[in-house]
């Protein structure tokens, strides 16, 4: 890594806090096989505050918490103790009890019908299963709004009973599947999905400050979240997930800082190896990070609630498929990402790729409503462009 990067990454880092329309602030960290190679904070931790950003600020993950999920789900599989072709009702018998969503009728009463087929852990891994997000789906915001469905961000059972958008099996569409994963988890070694990731995960890791359930320390160092107007302005918001929350939500419930992740992308990077032991055999790794969608690809995801999203797509007009865990960008992505790499991001703009091929992986963390925001989303593919410009040179 050359101090050119670090000179580069420093000022996008900078630009962004000082853009037009600013975030608050935000923590950046690149990472290769051995250690982490770059750590740069800009701003402060809530616009106008006095805290700056540091590099042991807490963040709401959101959906940067499904690869974590994916990999407890993938260490039973390795145990024989889950298998990803069947029934996902053998595990957790609510699973088959979800209908399909045909429409509403003149009342506005949804119409349901059985699956064509069973739902499996293979289908909730890929996005497959038929399930889908408010936040991207006008059906799913329609129950909301009509039939009091409450969202995913309650973290309550409520939040999971959802019908499916489509048979299982025969799209992709984003949504509450690594919810329903992390449940599979949970009946299969008869545990709570934080205590799982704590023994299983975060302990092999050397993990100390990422969990479900914040504490008074963590909120100490906690960013606090903000809402982007329409004029450009930006608004601090007293922002919290339900914590201690009634289910620990597989699909976006973690709290924790940066340099943590980097130590869950490293072992990525590593074929499975953590800081204190293996957490997935470096066969499994190779599977799980390959294409598992077939010909299916990757949609954009339509803001249908402004709140929360903004139309949200990486890298549009390049192919992306699903792996067991990450998104796969087919080809080579604009920021020089290679195809192959893999990745993904949480709805409050904190992002990270893992680029297995050349050794590098990085995460990009602010806390700013909604996802795909300009200056955010901008500046993570600015300091992901910076490394590649710097490899290349």
């Amino acid at each position: 890594m050359t101090q050119e990067f670090a000179h580069d990454a420093d000022a996008v880092l900078d630009r962004a806090v000082r853009a037009e329309a600013p975030i608050a602030g935000v923590v950046a960290m690149v990472t290769d096989r051995a250690g982490t190679v770059y750590r740069g904070t800009a701003g402060t931790r809530r616009l106008g505050g006095d805290d700056p950003m540091t590099t042991d600020t807490v963040f709401a993950m959101f959906s940067c918490t499904k690869a974590v999920t994916a990999t407890a789900a993938l260490q039973l599989v390795e145990e024989g103790r889950l298998d990803l072709e069947a029934p996902a009702r053998t595990y957790v018998p609510e699973l088959g009890e979800r209908k399909v969503l045909d429409g509403f009728d003149h009342d506005g009463t949804p119409q349901l019908r059985d699956p064509k087929r069973e739902i499996t852990t293979r289908m909730l891994l890929t996005h497959t299963a038929g399930f889908g997000y408010d936040a991207f789906n006008e059906t799913y915001r329609r129950l909301g709004e009509e039939q009091g469905q409450p969202t995913a961000a309650t973290a309550t059972k409520a939040a999971l009973w959802t019908p499916l958008l489509f048979d299982p099996g025969e799209r992709w569409e984003y949504g509450t599947s690594y919810d329903w994963a992390g449940q599979v988890v949970e009946a299969i070694t008869g545990e709570r999905l934080g205590d799982v990731f704590a023994a299983r995960v975060f302990g092999p890791l050397g993990i100390t400050d990422m969990t479900f359930e914040l504490d008074d320390p963590l909120r100490t160092r906690l960013a606090a979240m903000h809402m982007r107007g329409d004029d450009g302005s930006l608004t601090p918001m007293e922002l919290e997930l339900p914590s201690p929350p009634e289910v620990h939500m597989g699909g976006h419930g973690l709290y924790g800082t940066v340099e943590d992740y980097l130590l869950f992308i490293r072992m990525w990077l590593n074929d499975g190896q953590g800081e204190h032991g293996l957490i997935l055999k470096p066969e499994t790794v190779q599977m799980a990070a390959q294409n598992h969608l077939g010909d299916l690809k990757l949609t954009m995801l339509p803001g249908v609630i402004p709140f929360y999203s903004n139309d949200m797509e990486f890298f549009p007009g390049i192919s992306k498929s699903w792996s067991l865990a990450f998104m796969i960008n087919d080809e080579q992505a604009p920021t020089g990402r290679p195809a192959g790499a893999i990745g993904w991001g949480g709805v409050a703009n904190t992002y990270y790729w893992i680029d297995r091929a050349n050794g590098y992986g990085g995460f990009w963390a602010t806390q700013t409503l909604p996802w795909g925001d300009a200056t955010a989303f901008g500046g993570y593919l600015e300091f992901e462009a910076a490394l590649y410009a710097s490899l290349e040179g």
